[in-house]
């Protein structure tokens, strides 16, 4: 991408459309929580309204960007199925239905008699969001936005650019029939645009990319806005000599092929060499039936498994139907490779030793660590976030699925009766530094 792209200077069309966005984003940020409610439920209601359109508009950008040949993985996460629709519908409902993050009281001390300290949560003011494929992301991106009391400015890839501005023309008439700004949210459809966005620091307060490795990096390179997401999610399951091999492999199947383009499938698959053979002999037929071309190391090869892998294969993010399989001794071993290779995404293990499963949960520092799950359940409308703006493989907080509460920072307020620093100095007050 960076031999592709330059990070140009917006220009003043785009620079209007910023400076709409922020003061549409000032007003929104003082709503309140029962207006922003009643915005996502009309959102909602016009996405229904509008649905056929938009898979209508869908439909034409799939033809066309398979006409294109473009990447099995972003075609796959391009499409906007029906019931895909309908899920997202109803994750807007749902993140209505959450707590308000904004005007949370976090802290309250009184510092001396009559000076009282509050830290309460505000919105972050600005999110820019760009995305490749996923025409499902501008639902969720939007309706947490809102819901936190963000403005939105979001960039889609061109293969989805129908049906993206199908989709916001339907939250944005469910806008205006609320006390919401329409301008709140912010669609760029041109390429300069998007890397344009990057040189918005007056305007943008974070930066969310969710796309491919390459996307983000560049990303993260090329601009002075903070940025949350991640580059990559290598995940790993362990299959413990302890393990079910019945949940074993229906764990991983899951895992692996539920949607094999998503972030949170699994990699690769560490296996106990002492139950291995077994693992792998019902494994392997049941992969074959499903289409997943396994490449192993030497020792699962010689058990079964058909190609061999290199040393890229465990660095690599396949979001295909790929597998990399390797054994391993012991369960130190098994951390050990994952520590090393692992993109701190979404770990498991699948084991029924609760004291292995309790080493690999506190020695893995990924966002996620599962234990006798699918790797599949990092995500944040299944955490019950009601939909995400992505995931953060960041040590730093917000981390994983980032919902409401990632969307949210905090402000310090303090309110006095003519206090002054002098007179604590002279002893004439005192600090008491008492929780409220």
């Amino acid at each position: 991408m960076t031999d592709i792209f330059e990070v140009p200077i917006p220009d003043t069309d785009l620079l209007d459309k910023a400076e709409q966005l922020r003061l549409a984003s000032i007003k929104t940020s003082q709503t309140k929580n029962n207006e922003r409610i009643r915005a996502l439920n009309l959102m909602a209601d016009s996405l229904e309204k509008n649905s056929k359109e938009i898979i209508e508009a869908n439909i034409e950008d799939y033809i066309k960007a398979k006409n294109k040949g473009i990447p099995k993985a972003l075609l796959s996460r391009l499409k906007l199925s029906k019931e895909k629709l309908i899920s997202g519908i109803e994750g807007i409902r749902k993140v209505g239905n959450l707590s308000d993050p904004v005007g949370q009281i976090q802290i309250k001390k009184e510092l001396s008699e009559g000076l009282v300290l509050e830290r309460k949560t505000v919105p972050i003011g600005v999110l820019g969001v760009i995305f490749e494929s996923r025409p499902d992301a501008v639902m969720q991106i939007s309706s947490l936005a809102i819901r936190s009391g963000n403005g939105v400015m979001l960039k889609g890839g061109s293969e989805a650019n129908l049906t993206n501005l199908a989709i916001v023309s339907a939250l944005k008439k469910g806008l205006q029939k609320s006390n919401l700004d329409e301008k709140t949210i912010c669609l760029l459809t041109s390429r300069k645009d998007s890397m344009a966005m990057l040189n918005l620091e007056k305007f943008i307060n974070l930066i969310i990319p969710r796309g491919s490795n390459e996307l983000v990096k560049f990303i993260q390179e090329n601009t002075t806005i903070p940025v949350l997401g991640h580059a990559d999610g290598i995940c790993h399951l362990y299959i413990d000599n302890e393990a079910n091999l019945d949940i074993g492999l229906k764990v991983a199947l899951d895992s692996k092929v539920q949607y094999p383009a998503a972030c949170n499938s699994v990699e690769t698959l560490l296996v106990h060499k002492d139950i291995a053979s077994n693992f792998l002999k019902k494994a392997i037929p049941i992969f074959n039936s499903n289409d997943v071309k396994l490449i192993g190391d030497e020792k699962s090869v010689q058990m079964g498994v058909a190609f061999e892998a290199n040393y890229k294969d465990w660095q690599t993010e396949y979001l295909d139907l790929i597998l990399s399989v390797k054994i391993v001794d012991d369960l130190d071993k098994a951390i050990a490779h994952i520590q090393k290779f692992s993109s701190k995404h979404t770990d498991g293990i699948v084991t029924e030793n609760i004291s292995n499963a309790n080493k690999f949960m506190s020695e893995i520092d990924s966002a996620g660590v599962f234990h006798n799950c699918s790797t599949r359940f990092a995500d944040g409308f299944r955490y019950g976030f009601g939909a995400e703006v992505g995931i953060s493989t960041q040590t730093l907080p917000p981390r994983g699925p980032v919902g409401l509460e990632g969307l949210v920072t905090y402000k310090y307020f303090l309110r006095g009766k003519g206090h002054i620093v002098d007179d604590f100095l002279s002893g004439k007050s005192i600090y008491t530094h008492k929780d409220v």
